[in-house]
């Protein structure tokens, strides 16, 4: 197929195009580069060293004979560039991750919640009104979130996308109609999220787009098959209280003898997936389109679910690293479960990856061999979501708070 890859460049765009490229699908990498600019504007880099686009696609040729192709288009800017784009290349399917994807950097500020939100929905939007004015009849896959969903329990599984619900009618008896899972955003980027979902429910039924949307937990690791490939295929790092996700950070922290740190009681469970897995996953959902006259399908993109304080212990036996309790500057409950659905993946073949101890040993390694590139005053979490919890958020790496572990 000829593919399309939105915001290629990414943490998990870059691994899925080598895998699809490895493939032997002619990929198409079209992004604006803003998550290069966004580590200029932060003073941070990726633990790993990123050489450029062009020279990481350069290198993929030279390694394997295949070529992935780079344009630089602002999608969600430059909308009869990429409608454009698309009139004359008409790929076969659009894997859509072309946004921005930190909950704490979309929280940073009123400037940042008003770049995500335009950034995000218009990059949406944009692809969805060109795909209708072009009659271009591709395979819309989009990278969203569990945390579409929230994270309260109410002592049930979380649906793959839809509910089942029973409404009372005029007459008084039931009626069962089926409903996209309440929607429970905890940050402007998760909110961004199910604005997507909305729109992609309202072009598939109005125009009959065939749309698979992912909602992905949290990513963790760092190698797929492809980029071990070459030194310069690897993927990047996040270890920073922006982008960073929590597990990567652990480990992180863990390697350069940080605390690990935990915010609030740790009792908070979230959803995990192996780098690995999610570009399977996206395989996977590549060779089981939906038809046209679909409705959206929707899949949780997710392996296991563990608490933060849980994984943090696991870390801690494993590396012998300290604990610090610090503020949540999230909003958020203190604990709460989690119980998600995964079938679809699993029936379509997908075997999980879960966190044994020597793949997160392979991230503390990759950790160990880049720390010197890590600069520990841009660790900790301090974008806070109101300005009540940001009065409590520990800016420095220093304070006793961090001296001070458990």
């Amino acid at each position: 197929m000829k593919i399309a890859i939105l915001g290629g460049d990414g943490f998990v765009g870059w691994p899925t195009s080598l895998h699809l490229s490895d493939q032997g699908h002619e990929v198409h990498i079209i992004d604006n580069l803003s998550r290069r600019w966004i580590d200029a504007e932060l003073g941070v880099q990726s633990l790993t060293p990123m050489d450029s686009i062009q020279e990481r696609t350069r290198i993929w040729k030279q390694e394997t004979g295949n070529s992935i192709r780079f344009h630089l288009i602002d999608i969600a800017a430059e909308y009869e560039v990429f409608k454009g784009w698309l009139a004359e290349h008409r790929p076969d399917a659009i894997i859509h991750f072309a946004e921005q994807r930190a909950a704490p950097y979309s929280m940073k500020s009123d400037s940042h919640k008003n770049y995500t939100v335009n950034n995000n929905t218009n990059a949406t939007h944009h692809l969805l009104n060109a795909m209708v004015a072009l009659d271009l009849d591709a395979h819309l896959i989009h990278l969203g979130t569990m945390g579409v969903y929230g994270y309260s329990n109410v002592g049930a599984a979380i649906p793959e996308g839809y509910l089942s619900v029973d409404v009372k009618t005029l007459s008084g008896e039931k009626a069962e109609q089926e409903i996209l899972y309440p929607a429970n955003p905890g940050s402007i980027y998760h909110m961004t999220k199910c604005l997507d979902q909305l729109l992609f429910q309202f072009y598939a039924k109005n125009d009959s787009l065939r749309i698979t949307d992912l909602h992905q937990g949290i990513v963790w690791g760092t190698h797929t098959e492809q980029t071990r490939r070459h030194k310069q295929l690897i993927n990047r790092f996040d270890y920073d209280g922006d982008y960073g996700t929590v597990l990567n950070r652990f480990l992180i922290q863990a390697a350069v003898d940080y605390p690990l740190t935990v915010h609030g009681t740790g009792g908070q469970t979230r959803a995990f997936i192996h780098i690995q897995d999610s570009v399977r996953c996206i395989e996977l959902a590549l060779q089981n389109p939906p038809k046209m006259g679909d409705r959206v399908k929707v899949y949780n993109q997710m392996t296991e679910t563990h608490r933060v304080k849980d994984l943090a212990e696991l870390i801690s036996r494993l590396t012998g690293a300290k604990v610090a309790y610090l503020p949540n500057p999230r909003k958020e409950a203190a604990e709460n479960d989690l119980v998600v659905e995964n079938k679809q993946f699993l029936e379509l073949g997908l075997n999980p990856i879960t966190l044994e101890e020597g793949l997160l040993s392979e991230v503390v390694d990759v950790a160990k061999t880049y720390a010197y590139r890590i600069d520990k005053s841009r660790i900790p979490a301090v974008s806070a979501w109101t300005k009540e919890i940001a009065a409590d958020v520990e800016h420095d790496p220093e304070h006793p708070r961090l001296k001070s572990v458990s």
